[in-house]
């Protein structure tokens, strides 16, 4: 088999951070300007197609021969751009290096991951690429001092043009010498097939209702400015949405209210809906607070990117990342960031929709008061099937839950979803020894599974208060005193899965300490490495074969004086390559969270076999344009299938069909 490093120069009208690929490729004006390959072992060459030069005939051949191997670094961007400028290469002929990197636990970025993995200085990418895309790559403003021109061509600098060459050589060297070190860890054939899956998927996008977006855009237009000129009057501000203006508008007005300086920090959202909570408000404060809330629904925002992103057959495309979750391999959103909607609650959505799609802000008003808030709640529904399709959505019923009790062998919480399901309940029940036929409402005893529902969603991976905390247990009316009680009742209640924790923190120990595997709970931990490009990882094979990778591991006392697991990551605040430590219940969580993934994947793989197309998908949840003669049980029938790699493992699925989508 032979192999094709390649890596592309593009330009195009549309800025590809606000559109995304594939409509940034779409535009009219896009055009390859730079082809850069190295073909097996030989030099790196560059085409210079801005200036004329064509793409070699045996290297055309190789774009469409199946015994060709295609590489690229985000490899769905040069197929796709290659494709759209009209050499056709099927996407099953391509392999994606920063898929496995990804898989191999680094970073996303072929800046990043250079330097991760430690390339020699002059394998690493160039630093001067930003510079040279934004001179080459995006329109200029016309002036006079450049003759009124909106691209700047080779000639214009031939010297940045020569960089510009060399920028593109370079890449091709970084992403050939990370693919050599990635290749000594191989990416399993199941995710090369997901990959392509999630690739198609995202070139193929999802309508969405344009009426509707257009509409809300308009109202909420409309609104912003009604809200801004009712602060202004309230508060004689020039501008009440600067926060710095506000916040001494507040202290004074709270000052007269109460005779008391009250410093107010910052106005942010966690600090308006506290200041909300305060009782015998002044009118007008609560007033403005309120508009002060309204106003900040950023979520308004997504309209802007979905009429942004959308192509002129109103489908958003590239919304789901492949390997998006570094540590367990689950998918991330892009542009819209689907895994992050604000929830819906209204019982009229249909009238709701509608009195939008006819940009009726008066109606909205009048029936829904809070449009923000409104329109906030439609923005589910600006997705819609393809013409004579429906939406079969469906969702795995409480996965992780089920995953954990699964691999940790706790028996009676596989035994409550083999049969009523009934978790939080059943959870409740264990806690506080009393009969689950008592948990129901209208009885007083059904109070108690709201903590049954908080300990099962906080405390599976080895949290304690503070997890409770987090989880909203105090915004559900538990008295804080009485957290410890519930964290100590469910960790007696679910023994064997803090036994897991101590299992897999010893596991992963044991095999840092001996550099030999450890075999528990359908897992094997091992020290992997090699001696030619000196990579370390500790690996976590689980259930389905796929590893779970942690680059560079060590052993450290962690900052409870305790020996751990530390590791290099990227991490969540600083977004940089750094050490983390772990534990136990973290890692748990990671496994976890991994063999859920890879139940979703086998039910990607199974619609797909079926002809089926799902559209994009949301934690645990398939959303399918499917033909009207699907339905919802055929979907979860398949959902709740035996998976030959996890025996015993007891899956459900639930879900709805409609003409747009919105959370059930």
């Amino acid at each position: 088999m032979r192999h094709l490093s390649i890596d592309i120069e593009t330009r195009s009208s549309e800025d590809i951070g606000k559109v995304g690929l594939y409509k940034y490729a779409q535009s009219d004006d896009f055009s390859i300007l730079l082809f850069a390959y190295k073909a097996d072992g030989e030099p790196v060459e560059v085409i210079n197609m801005a200036q004329g030069e064509q793409i070699p005939g045996e290297i055309l051949l190789a774009l469409s021969d199946p015994k060709v191997i295609k590489h690229a670094y985000n490899a769905a961007f040069e197929w796709y751009c290659l494709n759209q400028a009209g050499y056709v290469t099927p996407l099953a002929q391509w392999r994606c290096t920063m898929a496995h990197s990804l898989y191999c636990g680094y970073p996303a970025g072929l800046d990043a991951t250079g330097k991760a993995i430690g390339l020699p200085q002059d394998k690493q990418k160039l630093s001067v690429g930003k510079a040279l895309i934004r001179y080459f790559c995006v329109p200029c403003k016309p002036t006079k001092r450049n003759g009124g021109r909106i691209w700047n061509l080779p000639q214009h600098d031939p010297i940045k043009w020569d960089l510009f060459m060399e920028y593109n050589r370079q890449d091709v060297v970084t992403e050939y010498e990370i693919l050599q070190r990635l290749n000594l860890y191989p990416m399993p054939e199941d995710e090369e097939r997901l990959w392509r899956m999630t690739t198609e998927m995202n070139t193929l996008g999802v309508r969405v209702d344009a009426t509707l977006i257009e509409g809300a855009l308009t109202i909420h237009e409309q609104s912003a400015q009604e809200l801004t000129d009712e602060a202004v009057r309230i508060t004689g501000l020039a501008n009440p949405n600067s926060t710095a203006q506000l916040k001494a508008w507040l202290e004074e007005t709270m000052f007269d209210w109460c005779g008391t300086d009250i410093q107010i920090d910052s106005l942010r959202k966690e600090d308006v809906s506290n200041l909300l909570r305060i009782e015998d408000l002044p009118a007008d404060v609560r007033r403005v607070l309120e508009i002060r809330q309204q106003l900040g629904k950023t979520s308004i925002k997504k309209y802007v990117t979905i009429h942004a992103a959308k192509g002129r057959d109103d489908r958003v495309r590239g919304l789901t990342q492949y390997y998006g979750a570094n540590r367990t391999g689950r998918w991330a959103g892009r542009m819209v960031q689907m895994q992050n909607l604000p929830r819906n609650y209204l019982k009229t959505l249909d009238y709701a929709r509608n009195l939008v799609k006819k940009k009726n802000y008066d109606g909205l008003q009048m029936l829904y008061g809070n449009v923000p808030d409104t329109l906030s709640q439609l923005i589910r529904t600006a997705f819609i099937p393809s013409e004579g399709h429906k939406f079969v959505v469906a969702d795995f019923s409480a996965i992780e839950a089920r995953v954990i009790a699964w691999m940790a062998g706790e028996q009676w919480v596989n035994e409550v979803f083999a049969t009523h399901g009934k978790i939080y309940e059943a959870t409740a029940s264990q806690m506080f020894h009393v009969p689950i036929e008592k948990i129901v409402k209208g009885n007083p005893e059904y109070s108690l599974r709201q903590k049954g529902k908080v300990a099962t969603l906080a405390l599976g991976y080895q949290g304690g208060i503070n997890a409770l905390v987090s989880m909203g247990a105090l915004n559900m009316g538990i008295p804080e005193e009485e957290l410890p009680d519930i964290v100590q009742r469910w960790r007696q209640a679910n023994r064997r899965i803090c036994d897991l924790w101590y299992a897999v923190e010893q596991a992963a120990l044991t095999t840092m300490q001996t550099a030999q595997p450890q075999a528990i709970h359908g897992l094997i931990f091992a020290l992997e490495g090699d001696i030619v490009y000196g990579q370390c990882f500790l690996t976590v094979q689980l259930p389905s074969g796929r590893k779970l990778y942690y680059p560079k591991p060590f052993l450290q006392e962690n900052q409870f004086g305790k020996m751990a697991v530390h590791y290099h990551t990227v991490g969540q605040q600083s977004k940089k390559w750094e050490v983390t430590s772990t534990y136990g219940g973290k890692m748990t969580e990671n496994i976890v969270q991994a063999v859920a993934r890879d139940c979703l994947a086998e039910t990607l793989k199974k619609i797909d076999d079926r002809g089926l197309q799902v559209v994009f998908h949301v934690h645990d949840e398939v959303i399918i344009d499917a033909p009207m003669d699907v339905t919802v049980e055929e979907i979860c029938s398949i959902m709740a299938e035996p998976i030959s790699w996890a025996p015993g493992l007891i899956l459900r699925g639930a879900g709805f069909e409609g003409s747009y989508y919105r959370k059930d």
